[in-house]
């Protein structure tokens, strides 16, 4: 396997770019070059995993807001959530990457990153972890007590990701768990309760992850045999289908008893169909994402796994329209 410095780089590529961060992103182009490495270690460069953590976030606040109608402070919770999200994915990509940086140096599609390619060292991952978590700190103290609770009680879940792989064929079950509290967090600070609904629309988040992400890691498969990592892309191998066609199923009907739970009896029949469109939509573009998967193709996965910041937006989009009503 080549060293990290004889990979070259792809014609026009801006020095210290990352393998599979999408081209002319706005890190290489507008950025400071001192700030750079720094920012791919947030993953500012690939924003789809903000987006996945971010989305759920929305679900909650979205689905309180249907049961007893939206507030002006609900503005800030959905924009604060928005700030949350960025900084502690940031964060939590940081933590992983100091976490995984031999694992990183041996796999084609890592090896850019900032740590293992030297762009930024472990000391100084670690002050930039830190200012990012004090930063979305200062966020989260912004909402109610529970909330924040809520939001200190998920640290555990977020330290302890990085090694699941480790010891355990389903790491994306401990991604899924940290991935989407947000959804109980963000319900929490509307209503300042946490209901079966919220629990159910967590589960379900949890249920959809499980989906996108072993569609992801099915890129790096190869690499994981050789370095013994494990993933439920490597468990279920050819089942692959099988396996996302159950996930779909959780996925919507968790959600869908979500919005049952959340809404009967008081909600009329129009606010009740718009909000039930949120897992229907949502499944159907789940089936979309099955129907052209080459498991084999890494560039497909890559490509259906980005789609999924429009699977949780239109869940999203459905919830806080029936909260309107």
């Amino acid at each position: 396997m080549s060293a990290p410095d004889e990979t070259p780089e792809p014609e026009g590529a801006v020095a210290g770019t990352v393998a599979d961060a999408v081209r002319g992103n706005w890190v290489d182009r507008l950025a400071p070059g001192f700030a750079r490495p720094y920012l791919r270690l947030s993953r500012a460069d690939r924003p789809i995993g903000t987006w996945l953590l971010l989305i759920p976030c929305w679900w909650g606040v979205a689905l309180a807001a249907a049961q007893d109608g939206w507030r002006l402070w609900d503005a800030w919770i959905w924009l604060g959530c928005a700030l949350g999200a960025w900084l502690m994915r940031g964060a939590g990509c940081t933590w992983n990457d100091i976490t995984d940086r031999d694992f990183d140096a041996a796999v084609a599609r890592t090896r850019s990153r900032p740590i293992p390619s030297g762009q930024v060292s472990v000391r100084q991952a670690v002050i930039w972890m830190a200012a990012q978590m004090a930063a979305a700190g200062l966020v989260l103290l912004s909402f109610n007590g529970l909330a924040v609770l809520l939001g200190l009680s998920s640290l555990g879940l977020v330290a302890i990701y990085p090694f699941a792989k480790r010891f355990t064929w389903w790491p994306q079950l401990f991604l899924g768990l940290a991935f989407n509290w947000g959804a109980i967090l963000a319900y929490a600070a509307h209503s300042g309760r946490v209901d079966l609904a919220a629990v159910l629309l967590y589960a379900a988040g949890i249920a959809w992850t499980l989906f996108y992400d072993t569609i992801y890691a099915h890129q790096d498969k190869e690499d994981d045999v050789l370095i013994g990592v494990k993933s439920t892309a490597r468990l279920f191998g050819a089942a692959t289908g099988k396996w996302l066609a159950r996930f779909l199923v959780a996925t919507v009907g968790l959600m869908t008893l979500a919005v049952l739970v959340a809404l009967l009896p008081a909600a009329g029949p129009l606010k009740l169909g718009l909000a039930l469109l949120a897992p229907w939509a949502m499944g159907w573009h789940l089936l979309w994402q099955m129907n052209r998967l080459d498991i084999d193709d890494p560039a497909n996965c890559l490509r259906l796994f980005r789609a999924n910041r429009d699977t949780g937006l239109v869940a999203a989009l459905f919830l806080a329209a029936a909260a309107l009503l």
